[in-house]
């Protein structure tokens, strides 16, 4: 699998949800770009892979109808043959969530209700869609080295902003920070869609209890700092946490791994922060 066949999957699955629904909502986009650095890995070898996630809001319909629209795109991909993650919905409750996988290529998606109004049970639906890890190709591979690029003001400002938002989720996380990786560390990326600066590092390695207490202080974080943030199911039983930043445009993954350590990427688009910062 490549970039492009990647995209071209997770939005089919998005649109197998989608296009039956009724009231017929609009796919609104999260985030700046669907590509970054793998997070999924479970080991501690070398892996400069990439992954795709992709997240939509389905706006225009009433909020009163959010719950429906979930409940439809978890009965679009029941009738395709994919997999719960866990157990199904509890339906009960006002603001459900569907976490599924698809077999046997192995994406992962979620169907979500985000409280708008709890008092009238008002909500905001969403869809998200993240792909396994795949190679770069030989392009990626030599424009993700910092050294084969010519730096601007413009990079190291991004640069900045990348770092300073890592720095805020490792003392939000409050756990210890692993020695570096390889593939991890700071580094320029560029494709059609412009370029991208991006930070990934790991924690040591923690106890169950400590892993669900640091994922949940980043939780606490990103909802304190204005960040917009979703849980996505992993195979350590721990929910990962992709969150995007509305001011610089950023993209933040935090991801507990069966090995124990908890991995971070945030990735920051050098012409969002141009904009921004004039």
């Amino acid at each position: 699998m490549n970039e492009q066949q990647a995209i071209k999957r997770a939005e089919e699955i998005i649109h197998q949800a989608v296009d039956g629904m009724s009231p017929k909502p609009k796919l609104e986009q999260i985030g700046p770009t669907p590509v970054g650095a793998c997070i999924a890995r479970d080991d501690h070898g070398p892996d400069d892979r990439l992954q795709v996630s992709l997240t939509y809001k389905l706006t225009e319909v009433p909020g009163s109808r959010a719950k429906l629209l979930v409940r439809q795109a978890r009965d679009a991909w029941v009738k395709l043959g994919y997999k719960f993650l866990s157990s199904d919905a509890d339906w009960s409750k006002p603001f459900p969530q569907v976490s599924m996988r698809t077999e046997p290529d192995d994406f992962w998606m979620d169907a979500v209700t985000g409280v708008v109004d709890r008092a009238t049970g008002e909500g905001l639906a969403s869809i998200g869609v993240t792909s396994p890890c795949f190679p770069r190709s030989v392009s990626d591979r030599s424009t993700a080295d910092p050294a084969a690029l010519q730096h601007t003001q413009v990079d190291e400002r991004a640069a900045r902003g990348a770092l300073g938002h890592s720095s805020r989720i490792y003392d939000a996380l409050q756990a210890r920070h692993a020695p570096a990786q390889e593939g991890e560390g700071l580094s320029t990326h560029r494709d059609s869609g412009g370029t991208y600066v991006h930070h990934a590092w790991s924690t040591q390695p923690l106890a169950e209890a400590e892993t669900v207490r640091a994922m949940a202080h980043v939780q606490t974080y990103f909802d304190s700092a204005g960040w917009t943030a979703r849980r996505v199911l992993t195979g350590t039983g721990v929910p990962a946490i992709v969150a995007r930043n509305a001011k610089d445009e950023s993209v933040a993954q935090v991801a507990p791994s069966t090995t124990g350590a908890v991995r971070v990427a945030v990735t920051t688009p050098v012409v969002a922060v141009e904009s921004v910062r004039g």
